[in-house]
């Protein structure tokens, strides 16, 4: 969800899609605008996932207390780095998340009494791998505890592979397809960002958890231009 709006966000969510990824980091999404769509997210059966615009630990922390309780952090290429990610979401004494939820719309300002003690396990966090760094970090970020999916992002991979905009290539696929294996045999839950449909059937052959299907910004800009070029056709 690009269109960092809260009413194609409920629409988007009455759907039936088993999963939202509203994203801050191609959109012009800010903390209000992606508080607003987790508000009417929350109202419907699909779950959101929030992909920041970096990966820091300020901005984790701003969107967990909005009440996100799914992250994907791009441009991950180290297990350090997922590290730092895993403390960012865990209160101290292990971690170094700012307790201050009583101020939240996370603990819906305090009502939800447990939640300090309670809202590490209802938090998940995904890495996105989206280059050759990432790529060949893939195992010590597997071996990160607390990380609970790795996303792979064939666009990115790709430009950095000197293919940038062709992600259909031959090897970026074969890349693609290893990591997602390497992914799923690993345990932790694998996903996908990809409009490639031969793509996507191979990576659920394979066993990914999460499949990105659909941009909201690309279905209204296809539908839109295929309307108005039937409206003309129409009313010649």
């Amino acid at each position: 969800m690009r269109l960092a709006d809260p009413y194609i966000a409920e629409i988007s969510a009455s759907a039936g899609f088993d999963w939202l990824l509203i994203d801050a980091k191609h959109a012009p999404n800010d903390l209000r605008s992606v508080t607003a769509q987790l508000q009417v997210v929350s109202g419907r059966d699909s779950h959101a996932v929030v992909r920041p615009l970096v990966g820091e630990t300020w901005i984790i922390k701003q969107f967990l207390d909005a009440g996100a309780q799914s992250l994907l952090i791009p441009m991950v290429e180290r297990g350090a780095q997922a590290k730092e990610f895993v403390a960012a979401i865990t209160y101290p004494p292990h971690g170094a998340r700012g307790v201050g939820s009583a101020l939240a719309r996370a603990s819906d300002f305090a009502a939800i009494t447990d939640y300090l003690t309670t809202a590490r396990d209802e938090t998940c966090l995904i890495s996105l791998v989206e280059n050759r760094k990432g790529i060949a970090a893939l195992i010590e970020i597997l071996a990160v505890d607390g990380l609970e999916g790795v996303f792979i992002g064939p666009s990115g991979l790709a430009a950095d592979m000197r293919f940038i905009g062709q992600s259909e290539k031959a090897e970026v696929k074969s890349a693609v397809l290893e990591a997602v294996d390497r992914i799923v045999k690993s345990g932790r839950a694998a996903g996908i960002l990809t409009l490639d449909h031969t793509l996507q059937k191979e990576c659920r052959r394979l066993g990914v958890s999460f499949i990105a299907t659909e941009i909201d910004v690309t279905l209204f800009a296809r539908h839109i231009r295929n309307a108005f070029v039937g409206a003309v056709a129409r009313l010649r």
